[in-house]
């Protein structure tokens, strides 16, 4: 008996050891991971906000799905053009007399393709609606709308995928304690983002650490 009362407690002891040590390094890990890959979804989320921009420029709007914005990278173009001040004369009926007045000459130069002015020799554009590393095949959530400001009619956008699909593998109870964040240092609330649909925006959620380590 009393054989058998020491497995029990040395059982309960590596229990209770291996429960201390999963708590102490369980979110340890989970940051790791978490950061690892929300650097690779914001990443994404930069490449569609940049098509989009890119769409916007040339449409006066944005794209309301991947199949639109893909293909315009795909065959798009940008017009090249140059300002240049100049200046001529105009009869001024006050003075009587010719005046100078100033003006800007737009000049064409010509056009570049969007994709070689983005992506360059990379295709990654083609995949761009895929949430990198989504255990069931994901895709972001993409929708465009025209807002009213102030009797101004603005074109916006939003892109976003749920945290939860992102670290669908992850403990639960860390999972709903990230989606609670609410830090300059954290990507706040449930969702990874870029853009609006209320406000004429095209910043994402995410802190600067992950503008940072793209830079690096």
């Amino acid at each position: 008996m009393k054989t058998i009362i020491q497995i029990v407690l040395w059982i309960a002891c590596i229990f209770f050891g291996y429960m201390i040590y999963n708590s102490v390094t369980g979110p340890i890990q989970f940051k790791k991971v978490k950061q690892e890959r929300f650097a690779k979804v914001v990443s994404s989320l930069k490449d569609i906000r940049d098509a989009q921009e890119a769409y916007k420029t040339v449409n006066k709007k944005y794209a309301k799905d991947f199949k639109a914005l893909i293909s315009f990278v795909d065959t798009g173009n940008y017009t090249i053009t140059q300002q240049r001040d100049s200046s001529f004369l105009r009869y001024n009926k006050a003075f009587q007399i010719d005046m100078p007045v100033d003006t800007i000459i737009i000049d064409t130069l010509g056009t570049v393709a969007v994709k070689d002015s983005l992506f360059k020799a990379d295709n990654r554009y083609k995949n761009m609606m895929n949430v990198p590393g989504a255990a069931n095949g994901e895709k972001f959530e993409m929708k465009a709308a025209i807002i009213d400001k102030g009797g101004y009619k603005a074109p916006v956008f939003e892109a976003k995928v749920a945290k939860s699909v992102v670290l669908s593998d992850q403990p639960s109870e860390l999972i709903a304690k990230e989606n609670s964040e609410m830090s300059v240092e954290e990507v706040n609330g449930s969702e990874i983002k870029v853009g609006s649909l209320n406000e004429v925006s095209n910043s994402g959620n995410w802190p600067q650490i992950y503008d940072t380590k793209k830079k690096q």
